[in-house]
């Protein structure tokens, strides 16, 4: 089938980040498809194929699925594996038959959380059952080669919560940040790390939000958590430095 090289579909484009990226679309060189899940069902293979070769594009940017509450994926793990995985191996196998490349938004949850900079070759662990059920999905993407995972650490800005974790270290980046950098991944495979520089949620959170009150990971979460997520992002900063 004959792929158009300047079109692009977005799966999950009515959630938190898809909508801002429809927004922060700047990059006149493609062209974005937005299907809803009327049109594009993750869960219905004749669904996802007959979308596909109507519209014939060189990529799909798979970003749908179950995000939060975080505790769904505790109390409905039904759900949480039909989208994030089942959903996944569905929209992988339609890329795989029609060769369309596909990009996989990932989390940095699949990490252990112990010692923290990990890169993209290090072992995964997930923290919990919504980094699991993204492991799941991941496992289907990496079988297609024309694919590339991105193991994301963002969030809304400006930041939306009055407390924020001193003990948590990760590499937030704000939604608007990746809009920005999606663009300049997509010809890349394989797995890249994304976001920002390593530190705690505080210490990010206090640069745009002077107010912010500091509160504990480990008492909330107990003292078994693991709370070192943060990843080696210099595969990605190579990329935008070229």
């Amino acid at each position: 089938m004959l792929l158009y090289k300047n079109r692009i579909v977005v799966t999950g484009g009515s959630g938190r980040f898809g909508s801002l990226f429809k927004l922060n679309l700047n990059n006149k060189k493609y062209n974005y498809f937005f299907p809803t899940k009327k049109k594009l069902n993750i869960l219905n293979q004749k669904s996802i194929l007959k979308y596909l070769k109507i519209n014939k594009p060189k990529y799909l940017i798979h970003m749908a699925g179950l995000s939060r509450p975080m505790n769904i994926h505790e109390k409905n793990i039904n759900k949480s594996i039909d989208l994030n995985i089942i959903g996944t191996a569905n929209i992988t196998k339609c890329c795989s038959l029609l060769r369309i490349k596909l990009i996989f938004f990932s989390t940095a949850y699949v990490y252990p959380g112990i010692s923290g900079n990990y890169r993209e070759d290090s072992s995964i662990n997930p923290i919990n059952n919504y980094a699991l059920s993204k492991m799941g999905g991941e496992a289907a993407v990496r079988m297609y080669n024309n694919s590339l995972i991105l193991r994301i650490s963002m969030t809304e800005k400006p930041f939306i919560h009055k407390h924020a974790f001193y003990d948590f270290i990760t590499n937030f980046i704000f939604h608007d940040e990746v809009a920005f950098i999606l663009p300049k991944l997509l010809n890349y495979k394989g797995i890249i790390n994304l976001g920002g520089k390593s530190r705690s949620v505080y210490e990010f959170a206090k640069k745009y939000k002077k107010n912010i009150n500091k509160i504990s990971a480990k008492k909330v979460f107990g003292k078994n958590a693991k709370l070192n997520v943060s990843m080696n992002t210099k595969r990605l900063r190579n990329i935008i430095n070229d």
